[in-house]
């Protein structure tokens, strides 16, 4: 069973919803296939290679139960996101507070899946930063959202040399978890497997080394996935018909 936390689930996606600016002009990150990046411009795309494939045959859903996710279940709602995304990435950033908060009344009504996956391919924090995430997750999935959303509020803040000792201090004062436990699995690299499951997955999928990358499916039925600055509000809603 997992620890309690004080964050609450329904106020994750709440964040950023002031100044709900289109992405059409932003680029998106870039990194090297299998985790090196160096946070470039991407260029963007929107590309429906594989159509007619189900979620559950799809390589962006590999090991899907064992993700973190918003909403209903990611097999059984009509509209499923899988995002690939990197806590250091500027353009995950901007989409998580730009576009997020505005698919939040279809997560909330249940007509749409958030799957969140690791890719972290941007800047070196990211790495640390995911390993993070994943031992909060172990321990309570509300406290992950609440870590997930920190590190995007405070991007500019983090790097390799206090991203973990920043993470420990917000987990002390926002949750009840052991946050020195955390830490330690962290530095430890104790989930490295699951990490290393999404950036599989992400890579065996498509993204390029590309984030945020997010995998489009209607009905069980994969449409799309669009990589970068084209992550925009009306792409989404659109492709998903929300």
């Amino acid at each position: 069973m997992r620890e309690g936390s004080r964050v609450a689930r329904r106020d994750v996606l709440a964040f950023g919803a002031a100044g709900l600016v289109g992405l059409s002009g932003l680029s998106g990150c870039l990194g090297g296939v299998g985790g090196t990046g160096s946070g470039g411009d991407s260029g963007t795309s929107t590309t429906a290679d594989g159509a007619n494939r189900s979620l559950a045959d799809h390589e962006a859903a590999v090991g899907l139960d064992a993700q973190p996710s918003l909403g209903p279940d990611p097999f059984e709602a009509t509209a499923t996101i899988v995002a690939f995304e990197d806590p250091s990435c500027p353009t995950c950033r901007r989409f998580e507070q730009n576009v997020v908060p505005r698919l939040q009344p279809a997560i909330e009504n249940g007509t749409l899946s958030f799957v969140a996956r690791s890719y972290p391919v941007i800047y070196p924090w990211g790495k640390p930063a995911v390993q993070a995430l994943e031992a909060t997750y172990a321990r309570d999935e509300d406290a992950f959202w609440g870590l997930y959303r920190h590190y995007f509020e405070e991007q500019g803040t983090f790097s390799t040399a206090n991203v973990l000792d920043l993470t420990r201090t917000w987990l002390s004062a926002n949750t009840d978890l052991d946050a020195d436990a955390v830490v330690a699995d962290a530095e430890a690299k104790r989930y490295d497997d699951a990490v290393q499951s999404d950036l599989d997955a992400g890579d065996a999928a498509g993204a390029n080394g590309i984030t945020p990358s997010l995998f489009l499916f209607r009905d069980g039925q994969y449409r799309t996935v669009v990589r970068g600055s084209a992550a925009n509000y009306d792409v989404i809603a659109g492709t998903l018909e929300l």
